[in-house]
């Protein structure tokens, strides 16, 4: 029996998705915004061993990585209000989804610092550059390069972790196309969902893996 798939609902339809793709984009923006910031920081905490800094970003690291990110969600949403503290469901949605890339691009950065050559901090400290200046000169820049592309790998998954907010009725576009389903009991929405995902993550990756290209460390280096 052939596929009859019914488009008619995209035309009454089209402005909520379009909405809630724009809120995917908003959050996923952010999101990786905040992982980046947080990889680097913990990052170089973590290779250069600064006391109580690196404890606490191993810390965050296990707790981050040993548990769902739908659990990392419930609990911003519906546990920080039994402590005080009241989230806007798009506070959750990318405060969740960032803290959850952050944790990974530690391990990122990290790696990325500690696989920068010791004879080019040694070649720095000879010419009297102060740990901080080494760091902003040589370990940043390098240690950076090294490790896009497995940042690359997290900030691709950041956007995929975007539709978990579902679970907290944010209307992004996983949650728009539910509710979509839900009014009219058709799958086509879940194609188009599919079919945007598709396109936006193959064109973030595009776009990292040239920015990974122009950004490579020379072989010679």
């Amino acid at each position: 029996m052939p596929l009859a798939f019914d488009w008619s609902f995209f035309s009454e339809y089209w402005h909520p998705l379009l909405w809630g793709f724009i809120r995917t984009l908003e959050v996923s923006a952010i999101a990786i915004a905040m992982a980046f910031v947080i990889g680097a920081v913990g990052g170089a905490a973590r290779a250069y061993r600064i006391p109580v800094v690196s404890q606490v970003a191993a810390v965050y690291v296990e707790i981050i990585r040993c548990t769902p990110i739908l659990l990392q969600i419930f609990f911003l949403f519906y546990g920080l209000p039994e402590l005080g503290i009241v989230l806007t469901p798009f506070t959750v949605a990318w405060l969740s989804v960032g803290i959850w890339g952050g944790a990974y691009n530690i391990e990122n950065f990290r790696a990325g610092f500690q696989a920068v050559p010791h004879g080019l901090r040694e070649a720095a400290f000879a010419l009297g550059f102060s740990r901080l200046a080494v760091f902003f000169n040589v370990g940043l820049p390098i240690g950076a390069r090294i490790s896009l592309p497995s940042s690359i790998n997290t900030y691709i998954a950041v956007v995929k972790n975007t539709a978990l907010v579902y679970a907290i009725s944010y209307n992004e576009l996983t949650t728009v196309a539910l509710n979509i389903n839900a009014v009219t009991l058709r799958n086509e929405p879940f194609l188009v969902l599919g079919v945007v995902y598709l396109t936006l993550v193959w064109s973030l990756s595009y776009v990292l893996r040239l920015v990974e290209r122009h950004l490579a460390v020379p072989e010679h280096a």
